[in-house]
């Protein structure tokens, strides 16, 4: 695979050699300084070997490309390891560099790093591997890596952790081999989901386990590649690994900045190349794993993080803390979030015995008892085979945000998470996760949430406004913890099986958690469809059409090459992080297949479908196929997988199905009110500066927040807008008091100054990307001038 693609227009690369061996489990070692802006510490893999085994893994080796195959081959000498429960990663950084003491990381000051630059502390010690010897010939462990100083890699003695023996059929281990380690291992990733708790107990003592010889390692831009002398297969590869590296400050998987106090944070920002730049990993989908994690702090800080618990701090010295968390779910690497600041924890006021109630924690005896043989995914400790979770609408669920956000938090967040949390599993049924973390993260957050196996985090944008930007946000993400994480998209290019599903999800959720009548619920979500049908329509006149298909790679979508890397189309594009067409078109799909079949009869099979695949990996065909089983025949009419794929997933532009429902459809109640208030500012937007005294003054009636937007919508399609009808809206509505959806961005246009003076404002001055989200907001400006 050619790695030197362009960052600015290419696809992102899967570089892990996933069909060969598979992490299953990541044990992460790690310290936070702030100074130095860098995270440091030890990551130990546990892998079991994949299906797809030979005598080479066929990986490209560097002469292939007319370059020598350089590995980083220790020296001969020998340090005892120091055990990791007695000292931070910082005193222990001399033991894991014992060929390179003192040198510097070389990497370069970019962040990345070719087959010229080292980012070894052991950067003497390079071994030269000719196609003619025997190094040609040894598995080659490929990790997804970048932005990364990796440091030392070594096996893992597993044997020498004391009681070892039991998972081996030897009552005594006399001989310890290569193939005893790794059968070790096996036995453990193996365990059966009833001893769970053993399980991450044995990871942990096996992850502070001596090492047993260090590995030949190199990186280039966008991988860490590890072999051992001697180890032809993924088999005789060692399955238990232990990788000493540093992040760098300009690391793309993590953003330092400054929270809304001033206080220094760091956070994963759903970075387009993932996780890569935390930790080494697989990146592919397919290598679905667990982990756990401890992370030392400065003592002031506190650490979130994807996890089951609820983790306390743990005093270690004076002035540093510890942080554990643990996953027993499978799933991808990039979902791995986490964020460390001078978080405070937000309460409500008043807590309700019934919110209690929900809230119960399960105790262990009633965690620990499953059905058995119901679910479709591998092996884990399942809430959907646990009685009590899966009646439990409300999952204990804390908010977390700096203090100076602690007035906002109360007024609109905290009394909206229960609701929201209760709607969505009345809906969908059992919580896929046992907990959930809701995080205010710093202004400059790209996007208006995120979520993460057990944490969400949450624009400061959603707590401005009244609190339906906030609600329908929240029940947004709520979403993604079904689809997008219990389920996740096999493919990476079939983004609309997340967001697509979210989008359509969030009216639900939130017409419930209002508590809205079946009426009142049909207006809200046509409305919406009003306001996402415009955004559709902008966003396909002013996009790229090779990126308005929703499966790009037609009938080769989940092909990845023999190794199992493979690569996402359009993933490193950057105008691909302001497009909408995955939530826009997929949300379209699937409002069109609920109206085909009544909203009762989808839900129930939503229900039944999020039974049967979560835990998961699913492409197109496995919703659309089972979707289409569940039809009545009468209800079918022409809808087959092909005609879908063709129609919505496989073409650019508007899908024609919907192009006919929006041309005959008629619109909504609340948006023929919208209509009526447009025309009363378009006439008071001709009329003269000097009127009639005898004239009529409109009267406008106040509008939902969703009707207000689209009213927005309607009046920049006016060519130009007078400074007093500007100065008339904001009367009337207080644009500039109203939440992020109708502020949204910041650009100042020219036509501001015009507003200034006395001047009709052209509101199409914009830029033409996304035109209506810019020029709303230029708009909103244009008032804040002439306040």
């Amino acid at each position: 695979m050619d790695t030197k693609l362009d960052p600015s227009r290419d696809d992102l690369p899967l570089m892990a050699n996933t069909s060969h061996i598979l992490v299953k489990h990541y044990v992460l070692d790690l310290d936070v300084d702030f100074e130095s802006q860098i995270i440091e510490g030890t990551i130990v893999l546990f892998f079991e070997s994949g299906k797809k085994q030979s005598g080479s893994t066929k990986e490209p080796c560097r002469s292939e490309s007319n370059e020598a195959c350089r590995f980083r081959m220790p020296e001969p000498c020998h340090s005892p390891v120091t055990d990791t429960r007695t000292f931070s990663s910082k005193t222990r950084s001399n033991d894991f560099t014992i060929c390179g003491k003192g040198e510097k990381d070389t990497s370069g000051k970019d962040g990345n790093h070719d087959n010229r630059e080292q980012a070894s502390g052991i950067s003497s010690s390079k071994y030269c591997c000719d196609t003619g010897n025997h190094g040609s010939e040894d598995f080659l462990l490929v990790l997804d890596c970048c932005d990364l100083s990796v440091l030392k890699v070594e096996e893992v003695d597993v044997a020498a952790v004391p009681g070892i023996e039991k998972l081996t059929r030897s009552p005594k281990l006399t001989v310890v081999s290569e193939e005893l380690r790794n059968q070790i291992v096996c036995e453990l990733v193996t365990l059966p989901a009833d001893r769970w708790r053993e399980q991450l107990d044995y990871y942990a003592r096996c992850s502070q386990a001596p090492g047993c010889g260090e590995l030949l390692f190199d990186t280039d831009t966008w991988s860490l590649q590890i072999r051992k002398t001697g180890a032809q297969t993924a088999t005789d590869f060692p399955h238990a690994i232990r990788i000493r590296y540093s992040t760098k400050p300009q690391g793309r998987s993590v953003t330092w900045t400054s929270d809304q106090s001033g206080r220094p944070c760091v956070y994963t920002m759903g970075s387009p190349i993932n996780n890569r730049a935390l930790f080494p990993c697989q990146e592919p989908p397919v290598a679905m794993s667990t982990w756990q994690a401890t992370v030392r702090a400065a003592a002031s800080f506190v650490v979130l993080m994807s996890g089951e618990n609820s983790a306390k701090p743990t005093q270690l010295r004076e002035g540093c803390s510890s942080w554990h968390y643990y996953v027993t779910m499978p799933m991808p690497a990039s979902t791995f979030t986490i964020a460390v600041g001078s978080w405070t924890e937000m309460k409500p006021e008043t807590c309700s015995s019934n919110d209690l109630a929900a809230e119960r924690s399960l105790s262990p005896s009633e965690a620990d008892f499953r059905y058995v043989g119901i679910c479709g995914h591998m092996e884990y400790p399942c809430r959907f085979q646990n009685p009590s979770a899966t009646i439990q609408e409300i999952i204990p669920h804390r908010v977390f945000a700096p203090l100076c956000l602690k007035g906002a938090c109360q007024e609109t967040l905290l009394q909206l998470v229960p609701p929201c949390l209760s709607a969505a599993h009345r809906v969908l049924g059992t919580h896929p996760f046992s907990r959930l973390d809701i995080l205010i993260v710093p202004g400059n957050f790209p996007s208006l949430g995120m979520a993460s196996p057990h944490i969400i985090f949450l624009s400061q944008s959603v707590l401005t406004g009244n609190s339906h930007l906030c609600g329908t946000r929240l029940c947004h993400e709520v979403a993604h913890a079904w689809f997008g994480l219990a389920i996740g998209a096999r493919d990476w290019t079939e983004e609309w099986l997340s967001e697509g599903f979210a989008t359509h999800l969030e009216d639900v959720f939130w017409a419930k958690a209002q508590q809205l009548d079946p009426h009142e619920a049909q207006e809200q979500q046509e409305l919406k469809a009003c306001l996402r049908w415009c955004r559709l329509q902008d966003e396909v006149r002013n996009s790229p059409e090779e990126m308005q298909v929703l499966r790009p790679n037609k009938e080769k979508t989940g092909h990845v090459s023999d190794s199992g890397s493979s690569v996402v189309k359009h993933g490193l594009n950057p105008e691909k992080v302001f497009m909408q067409v995955h939530y826009l078109k997929g949300y379209f799909l699937l409002r069109f297949l609920a109206q085909r079949l009544g909203d009762d009869t989808y839900f129930a099979f939503l229900r039944k479908f999020v039974h049967t695949f979560h835990g998961q990996l699913i492409l197109s065909q496995d919703f659309l196929q089972m979707l289409l089983e569940n039809i009545p025949e009468e209800k079918r009419l022409e809808l087959s997988v092909e005609n879908i794929f063709r129609d919505w997933l496989e073409s650019s532009g508007i899908p024609q199905p919907l192009q006919r429902e929006r041309q005959a459809g008629a619109e909504c109640g609340l948006a023929r009110q919208v209509s009526v208030e447009v025309e009363k500012w378009i006439r008071m937007n001709r009329r003269p500066r000097k009127r009639k005294r005898r004239e009529t003054e409109e009267v406008f009636e106040k509008l939902l927040p969703d009707q207000l937007v689209l009213l927005l919508e309607h009046l920049l399609e006016q060519k130009t807008l007078n400074p007093r009808t500007l100065q008339s809206l904001e009367r009337a509505y207080r644009l500039t008091q109203q939440d992020a959806e109708i502020k949204q961005g910041k650009q100042l246009p020219t036509g501001a100054i015009g507003a200034c003076s006395g001047l009709d404002v052209d509101v199409h001055q914009t830029k033409p990307w996304l035109p209506n989200h810019s020029d709303r907001s230029n708009m909103v400006d244009s008032l804040s001038d002439l306040d």
